[in-house]
């Protein structure tokens, strides 16, 4: 019987894939892949030595069982629709409800929690396999980009989850005494707009946590009017906001590791209990004195330093101002609203918004300048920004008492600081989009008007 003799691979085959792998994109992306992967494993380990589940088992588990982000997986799923045709997002919606519909019935008859959202991950998984299994080449990887954008939205909340779990248990003490002495100097915001959303009831009230809770679905839906040309084009573009949203998610953390910090509700209000320093936010304000590390419970999450939610919606306004009117007037209202929401409910410091506002310009510069090619403008940029990021923290933690003595000097430099980031990141920026502008043709010369003849 004749074989068939094994083909092995030439030099010239072998040159030929390390070739394509050495592409910069090609490397970009298996880098990305690879450091997700390992993060998200890594995270998973440590949330079992804390014995709960991880991010990657908490999302494996809403194949099936009831999940509690319905919302953000039918979020997931409108960005993966991005690389589908009308006909194709028709159909996959329509799998996704119908799915839906199967498991509320099924959970009605058991007397489970009537939970929906597992008929948008399974679609978006459907995604996955078919993008593997019958598509080739850019149709494939086209398909795999969307499923993965989806993934990694939802992966992304679940990460945070997993992150704040992680500051609870690992940060006994925190440092809300040295924020709030430092925030002194900015005139204690949070105690004033926390008076300010006691006076407006609970309309205001509720309106605030709708804006502050639904910020995820908000991104998601400017970047389904960022992504929305992606299933004609056949391409992503080079940035968008779901991009540097995740980046913020996954770098801010690290930070309340370095700076754990719980908020005022918590450390000066009711909500802390007995754990709080005395009830004092938001009608009375905090006492001056020397700042000093405080014991607090092992539950409420270290997660004010920096605001994520002042640099989720920072970049939030920055992407809508290139979208239609409806859609700037949206960014400018997240943006005020969640600054209110962040403030009146007592959650942030105005230290906090002054850092978050920082770290949100450099992640977004950062993130425009990996698209577009790093050049000295951009090093400049990100490198002032990270500088004045940590020169905010190292004051917040060793001069707040100085801070607190000179407010007249203090806040207006914390001030100044973060303007400085904002218009370096608007000259950079308008810089790249003028080099990026097609060049004015000149006008076609006209055509001689016929000159009267001479009788």
């Amino acid at each position: 019987m004749k074989t068939t003799p094994t083909r092995i691979l030439s030099r010239r085959d072998l040159g030929t894939l390390f070739a394509a792998w050495r592409r910069p994109r090609a490397v970009l992306w298996t880098a990305a892949g690879v450091v997700t992967l390992g993060f998200l494993i890594a995270l998973e380990i440590v949330a079992r030595h804390y014995g709960v589940r991880g991010p990657i088992t908490n999302q494996a588990r809403e194949v099936v069982f009831s999940p509690r982000s319905g919302p953000l997986l039918y979020a997931g799923l409108a960005l993966t629709m991005v690389v589908l045709t009308w006909r194709q997002r028709l159909v996959a919606a329509g799998a996704a409800i119908g799915i839906d519909v199967v498991f509320l019935l099924v959970r009605w008859a058991v007397g489970a929690d009537p939970n929906f959202g597992n008929g948008a991950l399974w679609v978006v998984l459907g995604c996955a396999v078919v993008a593997v299994t019958r598509r080739t080449g850019s149709e494939r990887a086209l398909l795999l980009k969307g499923a993965g954008l989806g993934l990694l939205l939802v992966a992304g909340h679940k990460t945070g989850d997993t992150w704040l779990l992680i500051t609870s248990e690992t940060r006994k003490a925190v440092l809300d005494p040295y924020v709030a002495t430092a925030d002194q100097a900015l005139g204690n915001p949070s105690w004033l707009v926390g008076r300010f959303v006691d006076a407006t009831g609970p309309v205001g009230g509720h309106v605030l946590h709708l804006v502050y809770g639904q910020l995820p679905l908000a991104a998601a839906l400017v970047g389904l009017y960022q992504l929305r040309h992606v299933a004609v084009e056949r391409r992503f573009p080079s940035h968008h906001l779901v991009r540097t949203f995740l980046v913020i998610g996954l770098l801010g953390p690290a930070v309340y590791m370095v700076f754990p910090v719980v908020g005022p509700v918590f450390a000066y209000g009711a909500d802390g209990g007995q754990w709080a320093v005395a009830n004092l936010w938001p009608h009375t304000l905090p006492p001056a004195g020397a700042p000093h590390a405080i014991p607090f419970d092992d539950i409420t999450p270290r997660n004010c330093m920096p605001s994520l939610h002042t640099a989720w919606a920072t970049t939030l306004f920055i992407h809508s101002r290139k979208g239609s009117r409806g859609m700037r007037f949206a960014g400018t209202f997240w943006l005020v609203a969640t600054l209110t929401a962040t403030l009146g409910f007592g959650y942030h410091y105005g230290a906090d918004l002054v850092a978050g506002v920082v770290f949100a310009l450099t992640v977004e510069a950062a993130m425009r300048a990996s698209a577009r090619g790093w050049d000295g403008a951009a090093v400049r940029l990100v490198a002032y920004g990270t500088t004045v990021f940590a020169v905010l923290l190292v004051a917040y933690r060793y001069l707040p008492v100085e801070m607190a003595g000179y407010p007249w000097a203090a806040g207006p430099l914390l001030l100044l600081a973060a303007a400085s980031v904002v218009l370096g990141y608007l000259r950079t920026t308008r810089r790249w989009e003028a080099k990026t502008l097609p060049a004015r043709q000149p006008e076609p010369p006209r055509p001689a008007e016929p000159q009267p003849e001479l009788v």
